[in-house]
């Protein structure tokens, strides 16, 4: 684990230095930075640097940065490499695939937007929604049907073949939600699940800042969606601030990311992954699945996706080099694998025609790699 705390990135749009390049100044600072870095590190100053950008060097295979922390974790590719598909979001969330129209969206939620990425040709579009009510999480129904979870207006929407807006939730009992965040489908019965955490409604930045009680307007929730009769039951409030959501490989399972550190430290929040049995129409037998404390530094889980296997990819960040990017939770919670990346990820999904490419929301930038799973849900 060691190695993985020293891990820096570099992302530096350079010119490509020869070896056998006569000296010049370019050249010199070149190798400063580098033994700069190495010094910093305790890595060499030809191993430090991972450059993103469209032109930088190709990475040599494997991929350093794909790791592997159990031999459970048999995902990793040995010729594929992370790539960043677009970079200038304000701050990234809420990726999800539509297997009907081959694109990945995803949310930049200051700005407003869903923007898209296209698998044909890996084309990026903004404004595919805009406004997109701030939407945090996104995911498809099995018609095809874009869902939203959103800040601002706080609610739960559904983007229509025709164009068309449906509102599947704005109030429970009465009572506005705090801001939607997450959520997914049901295979069986259409049923939308979701959280309701309330960020959006903490600042202006991600939706409108109505107050700064880390509460509100109610009992951060976890809610249920009936596809038939549209009622809306809340099915568990355990946790401090319900994020990212996700149903197991068989649905008999939900896992929930529990960020309340944020803001409920002095109330013992801890950061913590739950798991839920699934009964019905109803959660059950709440408990810890996993923490993600790794080497003694605590920082969030965010978005959350299951692969065929029952393994837990969560999005995570808020510590720095060597612990922000994905990390792997076999059935058992035990961490099996680390996907290192320069950003804090926010959000994560299983796509491509395989769904075998794993999408990440990061901060300013969308990336991906392939792994050697496929993601257990629709998207």
């Amino acid at each position: 684990m060691a190695r993985i705390q020293l891990h820096r990135f570099v992302d530096l749009a350079k010119p490509v230095v020869r070896k056998d390049e006569p000296d010049s100044p370019a050249r010199r600072n070149f190798l400063a930075r580098a033994a700069t870095l190495a010094a910093v590190t305790g890595m060499s100053s030809e191993a430090f640097a991972r450059n993103f950008d469209p032109n930088a060097e190709p990475v040599r295979y494997p991929d350093p940065d794909v790791v592997v922390l159990d031999k459970r974790f048999r995902y990793k590719l040995g010729n594929t490499p992370i790539r960043r598909h677009y970079k200038g979001t304000l701050w990234a969330e809420g990726c999800a695939w539509s297997g009907v129209g081959r694109y990945l969206v995803w949310s930049d939620i200051p700005r407003n937007e869903n923007l898209r990425w296209i698998e044909e040709d890996e084309h990026v579009s903004r404004r595919h929604r805009f406004p997109s009510g701030h939407s945090n999480g996104n995911t498809f129904d099995f018609q095809g049907r874009q869902i939203s979870f959103c800040h601002e207006p706080a609610r739960v929407i559904r983007y229509e073949w025709n164009g068309e807006v449906t509102v599947l939730a704005e109030t429970f009992e009465g009572e506005r939600f705090n801001a939607p965040n997450d959520g997914m489908v049901h295979p069986d019965d259409g049923s939308i699940w979701f959280t309701d955490p309330g960020y959006g409604a903490l600042m202006n930045y991600e939706g409108k800042r109505y107050n700064r009680d880390p509460r509100p307007f109610r009992k951060e929730a976890i809610y249920r969606i009936d596809a038939k009769t549209g009622k809306i039951t809340k099915v568990a409030d355990e946790p401090f601030k319900p994020n990212g959501m996700c149903f197991s490989h068989d649905y008999k399972k939900v896992y929930v990311a529990d960020t309340g550190l944020s803001h409920y430290a002095d109330k013992g929040a801890k950061s913590i992954i739950w798991v839920y049995d699934v009964d019905g129409e109803k959660l059950k037998n709440p408990r810890t699945f996993a923490s993600m404390e790794m080497d003694g530094k605590v920082g969030f889980a965010d978005g959350i996706r299951c692969d065929e296997d029952g393994n837990v990819w969560a999005a995570a960040g808020w510590v720095g080099d060597g612990y922000d990017g994905v990390h792997v939770f076999a059935p058992d919670g035990t961490r099996i694998g680390l996907i290192r990346l320069p950003e804090i990820c926010g959000n994560l999904c299983f796509g491509g025609t395989k769904r075998n490419q794993l999408f990440m929301a990061a901060s300013q930038s969308l990336y991906s790699v392939f792994v050697e799973t496929r993601g257990a849900h629709i998207t």
